[in-house]
């Protein structure tokens, strides 16, 4: 594999919308694997980074998941509602704290301890988006409120607490279909992270 840097310009930059997030219009000078030049252009969505999380609670076997309305489903046939782990846009704050802060506004828990796992570009051939991944213990002492996320927003978010083995069966059955979800899911059973043995490790 070549590690020898390509020569990549930027030779043009036009906004198409700045409403909610931005698309831009690039046009771009690039090398290619031969040597050759090629111009192309490219559309980006820059909707900025974001957090997810695995919620499980070890003694219990179970997990917390959400599921609410997902607009670009229903354009595309879908029912348009999607069963997901909470997940959020960083909105200016460290990793961290915003995973945190998302877990109480859509779940109602208040989780304190949460381990990042790894970072994952979601859709890099049009969005900027690069989401952070955490796992995180919860009981049912943590529970304040009943989440649902932010009315103001326009978030309708229902709170679904399912069996370990119920949600890896509704995976393999396609009825968790959210691609985060279903990466954090097997990261859950290559990682043995509901066992036993690995909490005593």
């Amino acid at each position: 594999m070549s590690t020898t840097p390509r020569s990549i310009t930027i030779i043009n930059e036009q906004i198409l919308s700045d409403d909610w997030y931005s698309l831009k219009k690039y046009t771009v000078d690039y090398q290619r694997i031969d040597g050759s030049q090629q111009t192309f252009s490219r559309e980006v969505y820059n909707k900025g980074d974001g957090v997810t999380v695995f919620l499980y609670n070890r003694a219990q076997q179970s997990i917390i998941l959400t599921r609410q309305f997902r607009l670009p489903l229903k354009i595309q046939g879908d029912s348009g509602v999607l069963i997901e782990t909470a997940a959020g846009l960083l909105e200016g704050e460290d990793p961290i704290t915003r995973i945190r802060a998302e877990i109480e506004e859509e779940t109602g828990y208040r989780i304190q301890q949460v381990s990042k796992i790894f970072d994952a570009w979601m859709s890099p051939g049009a969005v900027t988006e690069k989401l952070h991944f955490f796992i995180a213990e919860y009981t049912p002492h943590d529970r304040i409120n009943s989440g649902g996320g932010i009315f103001e927003e326009g978030e309708d978010i229902e709170v679904l607490e399912l069996s370990f083995e119920q949600a890896v069966t509704m995976m393999q059955q396609g009825e968790i279909n959210d691609a985060k979800t279903i990466m954090l899911l097997q990261y859950a059973i290559i990682n043995k992270v509901l066992d036993a043995e690995t909490q005593a490790s």
